[in-house]
């Protein structure tokens, strides 16, 4: 004994009685078919014309959103894709793209249809539900599988014409519901519903043309059946995808009539169950969500309500725009990873300070304030010390090849030139690092690249303004070495002569005083010595004495006074290498990279913009 399903049921009229019992009556021979045919050339001449295909002119009236946040949202992703193209990868950014490729081309489209995919498995009862509800056997019911190959589409209104040729339906596929109930229900006037291939089908195309649809219509009708409800391939591949579409989704349990007793009602619930568990909200008790109903296509029971509730989802006219609204929730929650940091990340003012303190220390700050603090010392020290100190120190650095002050000069040694880049590079990597610590990965990337980026000629640069800072040492140096590898400002030659304060020349005057005394005296008794004056030691060895001390003397408080402006003089020279090393890193480390956070915040807003009226909650 064969048995008998539902698509066999429902092949002949597709009115889903057997046997030919299109309206109740058993045809059982050829006065019957005439007077059959005769009541349907009669209905054909009084009711309204049903072309076979949808050839109306296209549509001028333009899909035009009611006000709500979708434009903006739209235009959000829009820029937020703009300013991400430099930082973010293609494959990234792709179904962003095609989301408002696909929004833009709905718009374009008309607003007064509703289009509506049924989809389901092999033997689920999709194309016999889809009869039913245009009240014809426009698709094909039976026992082969796969039944339906292509997308058949049958529009209530004139004007789907563009809508059915952006779903690539062709000419020959399009229809008209059967005059009747169906056909002139108010409710049911700008649907469009389209009958879907087997999502499960052997045959790849016919996989591929239910993928390239769904992503197309405004909404889709799930047929399940008792036997397959729960299949992982129509919730793995489908339903958890699209959960964030609830609002666009029904999902119709069909062949209840295939189930004794409260077996429907258990299968049902069991279905909210595997829907729950998707992801998926359900519509229960007014709430936005997925309309979940049990019926049974074959008898009719639920198709009706089924009926009045695509008709009240018609009417809406907001099922395109809920429709993208899902679109654009989930490209941002693909994004999500890509745009949302962990914690604050950015550039704090002890970051910055740190880096100015590592690069000082890099390029010699403090050691050059404390050279200039003893240049100026020891310029105080020859201006206000005795003749005889000086002629001493004019003797050991007479510039002889070994002196100490020709060693001093000195370039500095190559390791030690190494040890300050690699200082710098290391205050780099620190502060690029502070920077990027919870950015998402491009951002933080993009980051680290413009702080490395800026620093390639940082040290060069350090030196140049260094020299221009008038720091000690920086005007001696050169900008490289013999082997191409640049140097930083490093404390090699003699600091340039600091001025002199204004009591220096009473100073420098009491000193002379004080030699002349130590000449005078010492003459003196020479004179003495050798009988020219007249014997009288006392006098010329006080006067001698008195130079003899007051000149070490004068040295002396000039050194005590001297400590303060030495002092200041060192940190000025330390406060100004240090402000060039800092500016020098502003512009080429700090600057750019608070340039990338400035833009990464411009995206970040963007994205909140996107995300804030989400219809999903993602």
């Amino acid at each position: 004994m064969t048995a008998v399903t539902d698509e066999d049921h429902g092949k002949g009229d597709g009115t889903g009685k057997p046997d030919g019992r299109a309206d109740g009556r058993w045809d059982d021979g050829l006065i019957a078919r005439r007077a059959a045919a005769a009541e349907a050339r009669e209905a054909e001449e009084t009711a309204p014309p049903t072309p076979a295909e949808d050839d109306a002119e296209p549509q001028v009236e333009a899909y035009a959103p009611a006000d709500g946040p979708l434009p903006t949202r739209l235009d959000a992703l829009r820029e937020l894709v703009g300013l991400s193209r430099a930082r973010l990868d293609r494959d990234t950014l792709a179904e962003a793209g095609r989301v408002l490729d696909e929004a833009a081309a709905r718009q374009r489209l008309s607003s007064r249809h509703t289009v509506i995919a049924v989809a389901g498995a092999t033997g689920s009862g999709k194309s016999t539900l889809f009869n039913a509800l245009a009240g014809a056997p426009i698709s094909d019911t039976g026992l082969r599988r796969p039944t339906t190959s292509q997308p058949i589409a049958c529009s209530w209104t004139d004007g789907a014409a563009g809508l059915l040729d952006r779903l690539a339906v062709p000419g020959r596929l399009r229809r008209r519901p059967h005059p009747g109930p169906a056909a002139f229900d108010e409710a049911l006037q700008g649907l469009v519903l389209v009958d879907l291939p087997d999502h499960d089908s052997a045959a790849t195309e016919h996989r591929d043309q239910v993928d390239r649809v769904l992503a197309l219509v405004d909404a889709v009708i799930w047929v399940v059946d008792p036997e397959k409800y729960a299949d992982a391939a129509l919730h793995e591949r489908y339903l958890r995808p699209l959960a964030g579409h609830a609002e666009v989704t029904f999902v119709v349990l069909n062949q209840t009539d295939r189930l004794p007793g409260e077996a429907a009602d258990l299968v049902l619930d069991d279905l909210r169950r595997l829907l729950d568990e998707d992801g998926i909200a359900l519509g229960e008790h007014g709430e936005p969500g997925a309309t979940v109903m049990s019926l049974s296509a074959l008898t009719g029971d639920g198709v009706p309500e089924l009926r009045e509730m695509i008709g009240r989802f018609v009417s809406d006219r907001t099922a395109a725009t809920r429709r993208l609204s899902a679109d654009v929730d989930a490209a941002a929650a693909r994004l999500r990873k890509v745009y949302v940091a962990d914690g604050r990340p950015g550039l704090g003012e002890r970051a910055r300070e740190e880096f100015t303190d590592r690069l000082a220390e890099a390029v010699g700050a403090a050691a050059a304030g404390q050279a200039a603090e003893r240049e100026w010392r020891r310029n105080a020290s020859r201006a206000c010390g005795t003749p005889w100190l000086r002629l001493w120190r004019w003797y050991e650095n007479r510039g002889l090849p070994g002196s100490l002050d020709r060693m001093g000069q000195a370039l500095t040694p190559p390791e030690e030139e190494l040890t300050a880049r690699q200082r710098v590079e290391q205050a780099v990597r620190i502060v690029a690092d502070d920077a990027a610590d919870g950015l998402p990965g491009p951002w933080a990337q993009a980051v680290r690249e413009a702080a490395f980026t800026g620093a390639q000629g940082l040290p060069e640069a350090l030196d140049e303004l260094a020299a221009k800072a008038g720091t000690p040492g920086a005007s001696k140096r050169g900008g490289g070495t013999e082997t191409g590898r640049s140097t930083v400002p490093q404390l090699g030659g003699r600091p340039p002569k600091p001025p002199r304060p204004k009591w220096w020349p009473a100073a420098v005057l009491a000193q002379a005083s004080m030699t002349l005394l130590q000449i005078f005296g010492g003459l003196w008794l020479v004179g003495q010595i050798i009988g020219v004056l007249e014997p009288g030691l006392v006098t010329p060895a006080l006067i001698m004495l008195a130079g003899v001390v007051g000149g070490p003397l004068v040295e002396w408080t000039c050194a005590a006074a001297i400590r303060g402006p030495a002092r200041r003089y060192g940190q000025d020279a330390e406060r100004r290498l240090r402000e060039a090393a800092a500016g020098c890193g502003r512009a080429r480390v700090l600057d750019p990279v608070a340039a990338e956070l400035v833009r990464y915040r411009e995206v970040r807003e963007r994205y909140v913009t996107v995300t804030e009226f989400s219809t999903t909650g993602r």
